[in-house]
């Protein structure tokens, strides 16, 4: 282990279902093979009782925390995850996988289908957030782990923790939904329908086939991808970093990128295409928006009784989920009878806190995960 973090990490992976033992979607449909790549941190104690399971944003990945042999190129969450830090791997065994309809290593729309020999495409079947936690449940099995200490994630994550939470009333002790929503609003759905049809109207998509023309909806994909960061952001955060600065102070007025604002989008649309698909971006916020797990048909009376903890995490600046998705949550779980609390943490960084180095939010994810109790 490296001062401050883990050392060089691994990705594995799995088949965690195959053609004869196929995944069986809510919609019925099935899939198989279906791969799955993770990385793990820690060790495993001898009673299997300290494992944590990490449950990733719409564009992350497995490789939660370390590094993959450049130590300056780190994890997404390596500033919770790791010797000393939050979610301490002196303490914790860490999983962190990939998605069911990821592009990183887990089976998804880009995926091979051996029945036909091309990539799934537009023919991938449509998933919700309960198949990602029956491909995540099957690799627990495969790990020999029964029970989670505690299950946490960020946004989609967050999401996809609350439904393992409701569905399996035994699955983890402790369930921590950051910045994470039950049910989208209009203006959330709206967002990610503009970035859909920005990928879809791109010539270049090709009904979805594009891999086969070595062109993608690279156009497309950057500018869903420089409005959706925009949304992860907060307006204090965007005047704190950029202002109105110029590129080239006193240059003549002109179509192209000028102010800092707008070559820092440009950065953040042509980085996203070297480690993100479109087929699995069109997806997974697909998934998001359908999300409603407090909707469903007899849900009050399968929440009775279910002895799980749960703390929401949401920040003060955080436009796209603010305290409300939170509350929410809280709200419907504590009329159920369930032990649930919230806590809206002060930050100027928007929805990307939960990515960031946040003292207040750390101690609280840092004390809830070693005491196993929610802050009064």
């Amino acid at each position: 282990m490296e001062a401050g973090g883990l050392g060089e990490v691994k990705t594995e992976s799995v088949v965690c279902f195959t053609e004869e033992d196929p995944l069986v979607l809510e919609s019925g449909a099935t899939i198989g093979p279906v791969e799955v790549a993770y990385e793990t941190y820690g060790e495993l104690s001898e009673e299997r009782d300290n494992a944590v399971f990490i449950c990733h944003a719409l564009t992350g990945d497995a490789h939660a925390a370390g590094h993959h042999g450049d130590s300056e190129r780190r994890g997404w969450w390596d500033r919770l995850i790791g010797p000393g830090k939050p979610v301490d791997t002196e303490k914790f065994f860490v999983i962190s996988p990939n998605l069911l309809g990821g592009c990183q290593g887990t089976t998804g729309p880009s995926s091979v289908n051996p029945a036909t020999g091309e990539r799934y495409g537009l023919e991938f079947p449509m998933f919700s957030v309960r198949d990602l936690n029956s491909v995540h449940r099957r690799l627990l099995a495969k790990l020999g782990i029964e029970q989670l200490h505690a299950a946490l994630g960020g946004s989609l994550g967050g999401m996809q923790a609350l439904q393992w939470a409701i569905d399996y009333p035994l699955a983890m002790e402790l369930c921590l939904p950051i910045c994470a929503s039950a049910r989208l609003s209009a203006m959330n759905i709206a967002f990610s329908t503009v970035a859909r049809e920005a990928i879809m109207r791109d010539p270049d998509f090709q009904g979805g086939r594009y891999h086969e023309s070595g062109r993608g909806p690279n156009i497309g994909l950057a500018v869903a991808r420089m409005m959706a960061h925009i949304t992860y952001l907060s307006e204090e955060s965007f005047a704190h970093k950029f202002g109105r600065a110029r590129r080239i102070e006193g240059t003549e007025p002109g179509l192209g990128p000028d102010f800092e604002v707008e070559h820092y989008l440009h950065h953040q649309g042509a980085n996203f295409l070297s480690r993100f698909d479109a087929l699995s971006y069109l997806y997974l916020t697909r998934t998001m928006d359908y999300f409603a797990p407090f909707d469903e048909e007899g849900v009050e009376e399968k929440l009775q009784g279910n002895p799980t903890k749960v703390l929401a995490i949401s920040f003060s600046s955080d436009w796209r989920f603010d305290a409300s998705h939170s509350t929410f949550i809280r709200e419907r779980l504590q009329a159920a009878g369930w032990d649930a609390e919230q806590v809206d943490i002060e930050s100027p960084w928007g929805h990307d806190s939960f990515l960031l180095d946040v003292p207040e939010y750390h101690k609280l994810v840092a004390s809830t995960l070693a005491t196993g109790l929610l802050p009064a």
